[in-house]
Parts: structure tokens; sequence; C-alpha cells
């Protein structure tokens, strides 16, 4: 699972479309104070005296209220608008850890007010939400940037046992995978979220990989490709074309294409098997500072009488919709009757009763 295009098309309502941006200008403080004067409207001293407090390329968020509140008094809607703007961008999708700030890099952007919605605001806060859950994966971490109200409403669309949300009967339970079905009257589903490749915002470069997380977009998961090299990846390229990468992760060039699922959980029958020798079902410690083993279930084709084989498959696909593994207490039994089906040995733990004799 993942936070995709379509989340943030749903949850925030802005454009996944569009153009990715990566100018290759650096803003010194000197643009600091000539953008402030340009685009704003302000004073050259008032500009000077906010970019000497700053010391950066960056303009403070109670500075741009402020200047939002001034330019409207004096009737420059334009600057108004502008610095609404980076105002908003900096407390929402564009958001960094200093809580504070914003940089100024992205005021130019803002400088044609009729054209700057061009640009693919979504993936914009797409690229800087994966760029910060990236940094927090590590537990020297001690904040996260981005826009966290997009995290937050993500996990309460897609885990609806989290608190007592479950409970309310305000969200669909029976499928979790795909929380905005009711919401596409409003926002239809748009096929470059099955876009493969890599996202962008000025310098800074994220894989999105939709051929990962399938169930979000009702297809069966199927086993993913091997990701692409950023650093030879041609990110305006793939994006300009994008359609060549939906055709492969929808499989549309294969025959059968990919199918869709009928259930959330639905997966090809050689997913799980292959997903639990490249992933971590569970997380400990291992002990004696030694790698823990990852139970790895093998499903072979089951035995000859033709009885057994169905109780073998009917078994084996029990275990795989609930993405099951040896050691959990609760499918035990299963497991071992899987493995008497197959023609394993009789479990040691106790003799098996019927509660036929003539079986």
């Amino acid at each position: 699972m993942t936070i995709t295009l379509d989340d943030v098309s749903r949850l925030l309502h802005v454009p996944i479309r569009g153009e990715l941006v990566d100018p290759d200008v650096d803003v010194t403080d000197y643009d600091v104070i000539h953008l402030a004067v340009e685009l704003f409207g302000v004073s050259l001293s008032d500009a000077t005296t906010e970019a000497s407090a700053v010391r950066g390329p960056y303009y403070k968020l109670d500075w741009l209220k402020q200047v939002f509140e001034q330019q409207r008094a004096a009737n420059n809607f334009t600057g108004a608008m502008r610095a609404y703007m980076m105002l908003l961008l900096g407390c929402t999708i564009l958001a960094d850890k200093t809580f504070t700030l914003v940089e100024a890099k992205y005021l130019p952007l803002l400088r044609d007010l009729n054209t700057c919605g061009r640009y693919c605001w979504g993936a914009a806060a797409l690229v800087t939400l994966y760029r910060y859950l990236g940094d927090a994966s590590f537990y020297s971490c001690k904040q996260l940037g981005g826009y966290a109200s997009l995290l937050q409403c993500w996990i309460h669309e897609y885990f609806p046992t989290v608190g007592e949300r479950g409970t309310s009967g305000l969200c669909g339970i029976d499928s979790p995978m795909r929380p905005f079905e009711d919401h596409r009257v409003h926002r239809p589903f748009d096929d470059i979220c099955l876009y493969r490749g890599g996202l962008k915002w000025y310098s800074t470069v994220v894989l999105y990989l939709p051929d990962r997380c399938m169930r979000q977009f009702g297809y069966r998961q199927y086993i993913p490709t091997a990701p692409p090299n950023v650093d030879t990846l041609d990110v305006d390229v793939e994006w300009a074309t994008y359609m060549q990468s939906v055709l492969q992760v929808s499989r549309s060039h294969d025959d059968p294409p990919a199918a869709f699922a009928t259930m959330p959980y639905e997966t090809d029958d050689d997913y799980l098997p292959w997903y639990y020798t490249v992933s971590h079902p569970r997380i400990r410690a291992p002990q004696d500072d030694q790698p823990m083993e990852v139970p790895v279930p093998v499903y072979d084709e089951g035995p000859s009488d033709p009885r057994l084989s169905y109780i073998s498959h009917e078994l084996h696909h029990y275990l795989q919709r609930h993405q099951a593994v040896p050691e959990d207490e609760q499918f035990l039994e299963i497991f071992r009757a899987l493995r008497l089906a197959q023609g394993g040995p009789l479990p040691r733990e106790g003799p098996i009763t019927y509660d036929n004799e003539s079986d």
C-alpha cells in the first residue's frame, strides 16, 4: 500500500496532470528581495528587512500573512493573491520541517496567475511527502515534513478500524482498499494514476510504482517488475509518454490483461509465495544477534488423489486470501491439514479423529 496520485486527487482535489517542475535556477538572497518587490508589491525596505531576518532564500509564513492583508487593503489583489498562495503552499502540500518558512523559489511559478494552474500540484504534494517519509524511516529522524493532513486523511480512509471510526457506520469496511468509490462521480479515476516511473518537483525525484499496489486500483495484485534506475531515468520523457507505462502496468499488452479483483485481497496465484521471499511478514528483533528466518509458505500442485487435490487446493487459496504464514497460531491447524492433504506425515501433536468412523 502507498499514497497514490489517485489518493491525492480524491483527498485534496488538486490537479494530477500538468508540468513537473524542475527549473535549473538558484534563488539567492538578492533574488528573494527583488522577487518580493516585483511580485508582492512590497517596498524595497520591507523586503530587505524580511530577508535580513530570515537569512536565506525563504519567506516567513507570518510575514506572508501580513503582506496578504496589506496588499489586499491597498487593492493590489494580484500581489495579495500571490502572497496568499505562497502562504497556502508553505502550510500544506509543500510544508517543510521548519513549519514557519516557505522556499522563495516557488514564487516565480506564481508570476502569471492565469497559467500557474498548468503545474501538476498533485505530484508536488506526493514528491514532498514521499521525500519526508523516506527520511522518517530512519530512527534518527525526529520530525516529519510534508503535508501531514494528507497522510492523516489517507490513514483515516484506508484503516477504518483506527480509533472508533470502524463502529461509526461512516466508512466502507467491506472494501478497505478502495474507499473512494462513492466519490468517483465527483473525481473520476484518471488513468495517469497508473503511470510508472519518476515524479519530480524541483531537484527532488522519487519513484512512483503503482504496480506494487494494484489492489488499490481494483486490480488483482501480481508480481511487479524491478524498479527503474533513478540516475538514468528521463522523468520528463516518461511523464510525457505516460500511456506506455500505463499499458504495461495494466498489462493491456498481455493476453489476458490484468484482471480486476472480485475481492479486495485477491492476488495472482504466484504473488504471495514470491512476496514472502522479498518482504517481511513479521517484524521482530532477532534472537541472540542472529537474523530471523522468514517462513516461506510452499504450495505444490497437490496429491494425485482428486479428493485430496481438491482439499489441498481449497486450503491453499484460503491461506492465500488471509495472507497467512505458518507461525500464526490461528492458522496452525489449517497448515497441518494442508501438509497432510499434500501427502505429508501425520502431526505429532496427537491422533487425528473423525466424526464418522467410516471416513
